[in-house]
């Protein structure tokens, strides 16, 4: 079980709409803007993370408490977190998951990304849900909403936006890990057996 160690730092969210959330900062120090959306999985914010579907947003996770399994480098969906940020409620002191590999924190700050945490998400949430996406920026080292708020005003809006150019992959992907799904059906267990396998990126 390992715990946690936060700094604390002040950090803000400001919305294109003029409202704004004070928070703390649990990722990278700087700011980040995007289109502010919400998941309301209950796990899985690794997988959301890393999801390219999400480039370019500001994810808000509506389930209260996160970070509790912490994260490792087999759940990811792509190599890199394409999301601009991350907004929660509440991140959990510890990491008590056997596969966990770091925190949740230490990740976000290791691949650069700004996350704001101990916000009112469900304020946000139904928001979002009576007004639509809309962009933010979350800013840290500071509570002062005004800068936030006027660099989610300049934001560029992503509808219409071609972002599958940016977030899909360059080259062909070799799959080479077993799956224990396969494993024991007539045909499917040995990966090195020919098979003919078309995958659409969408």
């Amino acid at each position: 079980m390992a715990h946690l160690d936060l700094t604390h730092e002040k950090a803000v969210l400001g919305l294109a709409n003029g409202r704004y959330f004070k928070g703390i900062s649990i990722g990278a120090p700087g700011q980040a803007v995007g289109e502010v959306v919400f998941n309301t999985a209950m796990t899985g914010y690794q997988e959301i993370l890393t999801d390219p579907s999400y480039s370019r947003q500001l994810i808000t996770l509506t389930y209260p408490h996160i970070g509790n399994t912490g994260v490792n480098s087999e759940d990811e969906e792509s190599s890199n977190i394409l999301a601009a940020g991350l907004i929660i409620r509440s991140l959990s002191p510890v990491t008590s998951n056997w596969r966990s590999e770091q925190s949740l924190s230490e990740y976000l700050l290791e691949r650069s990304i700004v996350a704001i945490s101990d916000i009112d998400t469900r304020a946000l949430t139904i928001m979002l849900r009576q007004e639509g996406a809309q962009s933010g920026c979350i800013i840290t080292g500071t509570h002062n909403p005004e800068i936030a708020i006027a660099k989610a005003q300049e934001a560029l809006s992503l509808e219409g936006m071609d972002l599958a150019t940016s977030a899909s992959i360059k080259q062909r992907q070799p799959w080479s890990e077993a799956s224990s799904a396969l494993v024991g059906k007539p045909g499917l267990a040995d990966i090195n057996q020919e098979h003919h396998i078309v995958v659409y990126d969408f």
